[in-house]
């Protein structure tokens, strides 16, 4: 069916960051086939979508995230990271079964929808559930195993075992929608020796590698008292940056490991509204973005952010920085919105396919209510969408060219089911 959708106006986010007023996208197969302005003959469409009053912009990409964890959602705020994962994230989590993890992945799976998430990255266990989930739900992700090597060499074979399983099972599936990465946790919890053997799958799979890195002084100091070297080159020994690499948080970096990072094209996953809560500190982002890393934004789980609207990242992203390097424009609006969209497809690996309104590219799209008091006068609508948007203003979100929401109305997914289900499963870990 060809599909057009007018009289918006359209953040195309391509490489002019062209915006189109009185724009329209038309698409077919899941495919854009038109961006441009509103055309005055609309007979060849099967479908006309009138966007009056609405911004079309691509979806949003979260590179970093925890689904499963939305169960433990201000379970235990106000505490530093190493003590939050050792003595409240760990115990609860190793109690999860496949169905905790159903249920708080779908929790995280509506709030993304809510608020213009179309693809996300997820690093956790019992990620089979997540993946059928992808299946119904209709999103896009780049799904990983994550394996934290802290346990027997038995249990290690046996996560390194699943996660290839996994990888061979969900790869590419769901139309293409489901990527699959190699995921390490951290060079803190894995051995060397271990994240060795996950990089020679990742080869053998060709697959990327996923891995949370530098986020606390306390993980770098470790780093060096274990291995007598900083994260960044500890990975770089170990091969890792040989393969296309995602990392996330990249929080504590000097600007040789800038250095290291941009050689070899290592993308970061900036997760600022969960490095901030847990006072890990801010990434260098602008240093990183001077020398040419792709940096693009994650919310990390909910329960170290506390929620997974993008906007919010989006905005702080922008402005943040600007208050620690006393820079009105180290990171322009423009800048930001391509950390949430285009730079977030790169960070998957699939900057070719996703990330802005193109020809040719998935007609993976929002569109937000810009009928509102706080998107006028409508001078910049890149700047109302960084400084004046939220997530809740979203109405509509479409993957492939099918509808997940339609006028805030959720078509793939049972939200009522969801919130009790998640809060039965909760309650019986408590019990």
């Amino acid at each position: 069916m060809k599909t057009i959708v007018i009289h918006g106006t359209v953040l195309t986010v391509n490489e002019q960051n062209e915006v189109i007023f009185d724009g329209a996208i038309a698409y077919e197969n899941g495919k854009l086939t038109y961006v441009g302005p509103t055309p005055a003959d609309l007979g060849g469409y099967d479908e006309v979508i009138d966007a009056k009053g609405k911004y079309i912009m691509p979806g949003l990409v979260n590179t970093h995230g925890h689904l499963g964890m939305s169960l433990l959602r201000g379970y235990s705020d106000d505490t530093p990271l190493q003590q939050w994962l050792e003595e409240k994230m760990w115990p609860l989590e190793g109690q999860f079964t496949g169905e905790h993890v159903k249920w708080g992945s779908s929790l995280s799976i509506i709030e993304m929808i809510r608020t213009g998430t179309t693809t996300f990255v997820d690093m956790y266990d019992h990620m089979d559930e997540v993946a059928k989930l992808v299946v119904e739900t209709g999103q896009r992700a780049a799904l990983c195993r994550g394996m934290i090597g802290l346990c027997s060499d038995e249990e290690r074979k046996q996560k390194l075992a699943d996660s290839v399983a996994f990888s061979r099972e969900w790869h590419k599936q769901a139309d293409g929608r489901i990527t699959v990465m190699m995921a390490p946790h951290a060079p803190y919890t894995c051995s060397p020796a271990f994240i060795q053997q996950i990089l020679e799958k990742a080869e053998e799979l060709n697959l990327p590698m996923h891995i949370h890195m530098s986020e606390t002084q306390w993980e770098v100091a470790q780093n060096v008292q274990d291995y007598g070297v900083r994260p960044v080159a500890h990975l770089e020994n170990l091969g890792v940056f040989n393969r296309p690499t995602l990392v996330a948080h990249a929080v504590h970096l000097t600007d040789e490991e800038i250095d290291i990072l941009a050689k070899y094209d290592v993308k970061v996953s900036h997760n600022i509204v969960s490095n901030l809560k847990l006072a890990s500190g801010v990434a260098p982002v602008p240093k990183m973005l001077e020398k040419g890393v792709s940096v693009s934004l994650g919310t990390d789980s909910t329960a170290s952010n506390n929620n997974l609207n993008l906007f919010e990242e989006l905005k702080l992203a922008a402005i943040l920085h600007k208050g620690v390097t006393f820079d009105p424009i180290v990171v322009p609006a423009e800048t930001a919105l391509r950390m949430a969209t285009i730079n977030g497809a790169d960070g998957v690996f699939q900057k070719d396919q996703l990330g802005s309104l193109e020809v040719g590219k998935a007609a993976d799209f929002i569109m937000l209510d810009a009928n509102q008091a706080h998107y006028h006068p409508a001078h910049n609508p890149i700047s109302h969408v960084v400084y004046a948007g939220n997530g809740r203003d979203v109405t509509d979100t479409v993957v492939a060219g099918k509808f997940l929401m339609r006028n805030r109305e959720l078509l793939t997914i049972d939200e009522e089911r969801a919130i009790f289900e998640a809060n039965r499963m909760f309650n019986l870990l408590k019990r």
